[in-house]
This record gives structure tokens, sequence and C-alpha cells, in this order.
């Protein structure tokens, strides 16, 4: 009985197989939605302010990174929690696959969400007059909490790692 339950549950680490599938979809989605943007810039390209083309240049960095995020998050989740990635010999490897442990993929998304953050922040700079002051405080407040996060899940990873 009990070694059909461990079967029965280390074989259940398959159903993350489709949330990880799921993710490549949302990368699609977010692939769309980048070039409807870029689509968009063109034909205003030579009458756009310069602040707005940073604006929307921002945008397409900050699309890019959460792009980079779920590349991350989908191999290395689908590695460490559902089976090895076994790619042909000779074919294109990414050199940090099969590398990444959950503790060190923790650390790149905060890292990731810290980077996303940063630029947002900055759009709600470049577009100050637009914005209340107190939304501002907040947005503020809300970025730092995540760089305070990130640095401190860094800081334990790394006190947990030398005592090991």
């Amino acid at each position: 009985m009990e070694k059909l339950l461990e079967k029965t549950l280390y074989a259940s680490r398959w159903l993350l197989a489709p949330v990880y599938l799921g993710l490549s979809f949302a990368l699609l989605a977010l692939a769309v939605k980048f070039f409807q943007e870029v689509f968009h810039l063109v034909p205003i390209l030579f009458s756009i302010k310069e602040t707005d083309l940073i604006l929307v240049i921002l945008s397409l960095v900050d699309m890019a990174l959460v792009g980079g995020l779920l590349v991350m998050v989908m191999f290395s989740g689908y590695e460490n929690f559902v089976s090895q990635i076994d790619l042909q010999e000779g074919s294109e490897k990414l050199s940090w696959l099969g590398k990444m442990d959950a503790g060190s993929l923790k650390n790149k998304v905060a890292a990731s969400i810290v980077a996303i953050s940063s630029i947002h922040l900055l759009k709600v700079f470049m577009d100050a007059e637009n914005v209340s002051n107190d939304k501002m405080f907040w947005y503020v407040i809300v970025h730092l909490t995540f760089v305070l996060s990130a640095f401190l899940m860094g800081y334990l990873d790394k006190i947990t790692r030398k005592t090991d």
C-alpha cells in the first residue's frame, strides 16, 4: 500500500507539465502583444514625442523581461519538478538549463520582478505630471518592498548554502 501511494505521489508531478505548457501560451500571448505595440509605433515613429517614445520602449523592455522570466520558470520548473529536458546531441541548449535549482530560480524570479518594477517605476516618473504624489509614493513603497524582499531572499539563500 505504501509503495503504491509513493508511486502515485511521485507520478503526480506530471500534473505540473500542462501548467508549464500553459506558460508557453502566455509567452505566445506576450509576443503577440509585443509586436502589436511595435506595429502601433511604426506609423507614428517620426511624429511621436521623445518622452512618449521612451515610454513605449520601456514597455517593450518590460515585456521582454517578463518573457525571459516565463522561459526561466517554464524550463527550470519543468526540469526541477517534472523531468529532465533531453535535447539531441549538437542541438542548441541554454547554458543554465539543468543547473538552476528551486532556490536559485526563486532568486532569479525575485531579481526579474525588481527589474520589471524598476522599469515600471521609471515609466511612472517619466509621466510624473499625470501621476498624483500619493500614487507615486505608493509606487516607490511597492518597489522598495520588492527590492528588500529580493535582497532578503538572496541573503537567506546565501546563509543556508553556507551551512549545508
